[in-house]
């Protein structure tokens, strides 16, 4: 009898195990019609952390508020020029970057643990022209931290039009990744 009922519990934690894997699978996915991949975090509507607010300086000197691009999708790239698989991703950023500017989607770089100079000499070659913020010290990376993973070096993060979090990449964006996020974006109801 006890054995019966030990194997009772254990389906039913085996089942309820089951369920919550692929509920979880579905909300990582939802509305991306793709299978799950484990780069991609999507959240859904209504469940969309709320990005930090943040002033930072620019590459070039220039102060940056990020409550200021509140209206626009932001791609939110964390990157380094010493970083490799930064350097496999920026191409792909810089053609999403000119072929969504016309849909009012804006970049916006978040370089870590860099010097100015050589991340200046990194976006020039690479051929990115939206702005980069210096984060040298961590401090927005610490500000985003706060509200959703950025473990890694590159992470690229999504906000939609009212400045919640539409979804991540962690590691190097994909331009089906970016572009099926960047379609999450703009579902804001």
């Amino acid at each position: 009898m006890v054995r019966a009922k030990r194997r009772t519990v254990v389906s039913v934690a085996a089942v309820a195990a089951a369920l919550l894997t692929g509920a979880l699978v579905v909300t990582l996915t939802q509305g991306t019609g793709q299978a799950a991949d484990p780069n991609l975090v999507v959240y859904p509507v209504g469940h969309r952390p709320l990005a930090p607010d943040f002033t930072a300086t620019s590459l070039t000197g220039t102060p940056i508020r990020f409550g200021s691009y509140r209206g626009k999708v932001v791609v939110v790239n964390f990157w380094g020029s010493w970083c490799d698989p930064c350097r496999r991703e920026a191409p792909t950023l810089a053609v999403v970057a000119e072929q969504y500017r016309s849909r009012d989607v804006s970049f916006l770089g978040v370089d870590v643990s860099d010097t100015p100079a050589n991340a200046l000499a990194f976006t020039r070659k690479e051929g990115i022209t939206y702005p980069s913020v210096n984060d040298s010290g961590y401090a927005v990376t610490a500000d985003f931290g706060r509200v959703v993973l950025v473990s890694a070096t590159p992470t690229t993060i999504v906000v939609d039009r009212t400045g919640h979090i539409a979804g991540e990449i962690y590691g190097t964006a994909t331009y089906s990744e970016l572009t099926s996020l960047l379609g999450e974006a703009a579902v804001t109801t």
